[in-house]
């Protein structure tokens, strides 16, 4: 190989001094690029008016596609911001420092021999009112409803503004706290506002993009995040130092979550809600959740029909039946919600008075189906119980004392 790439480079092709054969040659080259051109066009012209051979070839490069695809979605996602962020509020929370236990004491208050030489304060502390919180909204009625997080607004003693996006401020009064959800319906006195539709979230897929909105760290107003949905169905347990909750069915996505965007909407590319946006894992980046959109809706159907956010109530408590479950205490079922007592005196398996004591549930009872779906950790009795309304007649099926029954039960109010 080596010789015969030596001998190409030693070796050029000779040009021909032969007058005759260059004006042969020069002909050859005119004639060729008139006849060249004429076929180009005459294929040209054929391919624009034939649409079976416009089929055979794509009219852009695989690039260009691409771009295309990148720049349609870049354009829905600012669509999306631009028709939703009217909507979407901030929520500053506003205390009385002043009242707040051990504010303007000094460390040496309490201490009798400080007491006995200098005695106690008399004069009462002068009213301090200061932001202690933030988080998002968004307004679901033109007259001023307003959906966001139950532990944006859970403190009684606290006063609450909401800021839109024109920077006009409202003063606002809390309606309803779900019992069971981190939910809550806020009301501001303003008409004609623009307000957001919820979507159906049982339709959503893993991999859709979503647009989040929300006041991000209590300062940066109605910050714009995007991503896809991570997961569907997650069950989480969130929470402050105020309270904890056990949060089901909720949608997991990595836009970026922050606090201060809790109570924020998780907008699909049509711009309807599919989630409120409530907690954030901070083992991990980009790990966020939102409550799905047809808890919300259904929060929002029970607070128009009652005047309050109602949900069902049955009166145990209960642990999943798992295979270690299973080992542990030796149950005769693979499957199910076993019935338990608590930690302490007061922490009921049973409820008395409750609807599941009325129907003759008991400690250690295993309940197996609601309404003929089989309990499991696929389905955990809570997010099967949900689904109904207070009031609602539930058929039970029970392994209760080495047997099967079946019990019905009316289901109560939670409180």
């Amino acid at each position: 190989m080596e010789e015969k790439a030596e001998n190409l480079t030693q070796n050029p092709q000779k040009s021909s001094n032969d007058p005759f054969a260059s004006k042969v040659v020069i002909l050859a080259v005119a004639l060729s690029l008139i006849f060249g051109s004429f076929g180009g066009a005459f294929g040209a012209y054929q391919f624009l008016t034939n649409p079976k051979l416009q089929k055979l070839f794509p009219k852009t490069s695989g690039n260009a596609i691409n771009q295309n695809i990148t720049l349609n979605e870049e354009s829905a996602i600012i669509d999306v911001v631009k028709n939703a962020s009217p909507a979407v509020v901030s929520i500053v929370v506003s205390k009385d420092v002043s009242k707040i236990p051990g504010y303007g004491l000094n460390p040496f208050e309490g201490d009798p021999f400080f007491n006995f030489y200098f005695g106690r304060p008399t004069q009462p502390q002068e009213p301090n009112i200061q932001e202690v919180g933030a988080g998002s909204g968004f307004f679901v009625s033109g007259d001023g409803l307003i959906l966001t997080n139950k532990h944006v607004v859970y403190d009684e003693a606290a006063s609450y503004t909401v800021l839109t996006q024109d920077g006009k401020k409202y003063e606002a009064k809390i309606l309803a706290l779900d019992p069971i959800n981190d939910l809550a319906i806020v009301k501001v006195d303003v008409q004609g506002v623009p307000f957001l539709n919820l979507a159906d979230s049982d339709k959503i897929e893993i991999g859709q993009r979503v647009v989040a909105i929300g006041n991000s760290l209590g300062q940066y107003h109605n910050t714009v995040t995007s991503g896809i949905i991570s997961g569907i169905g997650r069950r989480i347990t969130a929470g402050s130092s105020q309270s904890i909750e056990n949060l089901s069915g909720v949608i997991q996505t990595d836009a970026a979550i922050n606090p201060g965007n809790s109570g924020g909407p998780l907008l699909n590319l049509a711009g309807q809600v599919i989630g409120i946006n409530t907690a954030i894992d901070q083992q991990g980046q980009l790990v966020g959740f939102a409550i799905a959109s047809k808890d919300a809706a259904k929060a929002l159907l029970s607070f128009q029909k009652n005047g309050k956010i109602t949900r069902p109530f049955l009166g145990v408590r209960y642990v999943m039946v798992t295979p270690a479950l299973v080992e542990q205490e030796k149950l005769a079922q693979t499957y199910g919600a076993l019935i338990v007592h608590g930690q302490t005196a007061d922490d009921y398996a049973v409820l008395p008075g409750s609807p599941a004591d009325k129907a003759g549930l008991m400690e250690n009872d295993i309940i197996l189906e609601v309404n003929g779906q089989k309990v499991d950790e696929e389905h955990p009795l809570g997010d099967l119980l949900k689904d109904f309304n207070v009031g609602d007649s539930v058929r039970l099926k029970v392994y209760s004392k080495g047997s099967e029954k079946t019990l019905i039960v009316i289901l109560g109010e939670s409180k």
